[in-house]
């Protein structure tokens, strides 16, 4: 439940229109629901501007289509199912057939998307091995209501792709940066715009690249002040990072 549809319920309740039982049994799966296996975070929304998240790993199918089921039953806010193999994502879509699913690699399912927010976002990705990352960014900002614009392949090895669309860089509220190899798109993209920049390292690239921790050091070792850098992969997190830089739309119905 988010604030919104927290303020509405009451409403519903001052006006008559709901009955204290009814408000009752809404508000009773807050602060979390006990499934057992685990509880979920319904008051998360609310709380934070950012809903619960199944990370798939390490459960079954069946527990990820419960989790899926228990969030959706809760009132507003996307859902989200991230690293999601096969059958864990059919398993959730079986049991709740609207899903959009994004992606192979990072497979990421999404139900209930929120109302698009005004703000422009955009995510610069370095390669194309770099995009299974992208995707899951760009997928979960948005559920989170924020769309983004894509500037795809357009790393440093040719800087000159990405300076034919430096405008929409200027223009950006965020950019997130998803980039392997060395990492120096993240410093590149920093010095042309005075939007926050959220970096993603890759685990894309040769030998030295380490499986990303060479890009990771050379982000956090940025020139470009105030870069802010997630974990290696960690598509879903910039993402969540952008909508928080943003004002997530529960904190920004107190302002």
């Amino acid at each position: 439940m988010d604030e919104t549809a927290l303020r509405a319920l009451v409403a519903a309740v001052a006006a008559g229109e709901v009955g204290p039982d009814e408000a009752v049994s809404r508000l009773r799966r807050l602060p979390f629901a006990d499934l057992g296996f685990a509880r979920v975070d319904h008051h998360r929304l609310l709380r934070t501007g950012l809903p619960e998240a199944v990370y798939a790993p390490g459960k079954t199918a069946a527990q990820c289509a419960a989790l899926v089921g228990e969030l959706l039953a809760g009132e507003g806010g996307p859902v989200l199912l991230t690293r999601a193999d096969a059958d864990q994502a059919d398993a959730a879509l079986a049991a709740h057939p609207d899903g959009v699913v994004t992606g192979d690699r990072h497979r990421l399912v999404t139900w209930r998307p929120a109302p698009p927010r005004p703000a422009h976002v955009v995510v610069v990705s370095a390669g194309t091995a770099d995009l299974p990352v992208a995707d899951e960014c760009a997928a979960t900002l948005a559920a989170l209501g924020l769309p983004a614009a894509r500037l795809t392949d357009v790393g440093v090895a040719g800087v000159h792709r990405l300076l034919a669309d430096v405008d929409q860089l200027a223009d950006a509220d965020a950019v997130v940066v998803v980039a392997g190899m060395e990492g120096a798109l993240a410093s590149v993209v920093g010095g042309l715009t005075g939007a926050p920049v959220v970096a993603v390292p890759t685990s894309v690239g040769y030998g030295a690249s380490l499986e990303g921790v060479t890009a990771l050091l050379a982000m956090l070792s940025s020139c470009a002040a105030g870069i802010t850098v997630v974990g290696i992969d960690n598509g879903y997190g910039a993402a969540c990072a952008v909508s928080r830089l943003l004002a997530p739309a529960g904190v920004a119905a107190r302002a």
